[in-house]
């Protein structure tokens, strides 16, 4: 039990490795404040293109949504920040986890609306249109929040999941929570940093994760 503790659990290590673990935290708390609207506003803008008439521009949009679900987000990440490069184009490791993580998240986010907007009648937009509203107006103000509202637990579960993916981002050496925790590892030759790290993802993902549950179980009454 005392080489286990030694080994997972060293406070002292964890101490000396805090502070750096702080500042991976600060990078993965900006990469999330960076990836989460943009998935959330690429991914209207997707399913707004995928529900379009004209079967010209649905069907490409199709395409790029299965293709962008399909590829794997690390494999893509590693694509734009090393393949790039032979292009001419030189992203810095937080633009490229920034792009790749738009493309990924904005293809799912882009799904999960769509579905939302699908399941409102006909009969809504036959009323709004009644009262005056244009088409425009009508899917800002009264199909768009239903639409919200009814895939709320899906967007917020994608948004859990956005979270845990950001850890991929210590691939390119970006300096988030998980390369912080591993560089700590590394210097104190010691997985206790490790473990620490597994314990702030907790502390920060258990809440949403309860908040999941509660409404998932009032979207079903």
């Amino acid at each position: 039990m005392d080489v286990f503790v030694s080994q997972f659990l060293n406070v002292e290590i964890i101490a000396q490795a805090w502070p750096l673990l702080l500042r991976g935290l600060g990078m993965t708390a900006l990469l999330c404040a960076a990836v989460i609207p943009l998935g959330l506003v690429g991914g209207l803008l997707v399913a707004l293109v995928c529900l379009s008439r004209h079967r010209a521009v649905r069907w490409p949009a199709f395409v790029l949504v299965d293709f962008f679900r399909a590829v794997p987000p690390l494999v893509l990440l590693i694509f734009i920040y090393a393949g790039l490069p032979f292009a001419g184009i030189r992203p810095s490791p937080f633009v490229a986890v920034c792009v790749a993580f738009l493309l990924n998240t904005g293809a799912y986010y882009g799904e999960i609306y769509r579905a939302g907007i699908e399941s409102i009648g006909k009969g809504q937009w036959e009323a709004a249109r009644s009262t005056g509203l244009t088409a425009g107006q009508t899917l800002t103000w009264v199909i768009i929040p239903q639409a919200v509202r009814n895939v709320l637990p899906d967007l917020v579960s994608n948004t859990v999941e956005v979270v845990k993916l950001t850890s991929i981002a210590s691939v390119v050496a970006l300096p988030e929570l998980l390369y912080s925790a591993d560089m700590a590892r590394s210097l104190t030759y010691n997985p206790s940093p490790i473990v620490a790290a597994a314990a702030i993802y907790l502390a920060l993902l258990w809440p949403c994760v309860r908040l999941l549950s509660r409404l998932e179980h009032r979207v079903g009454r």
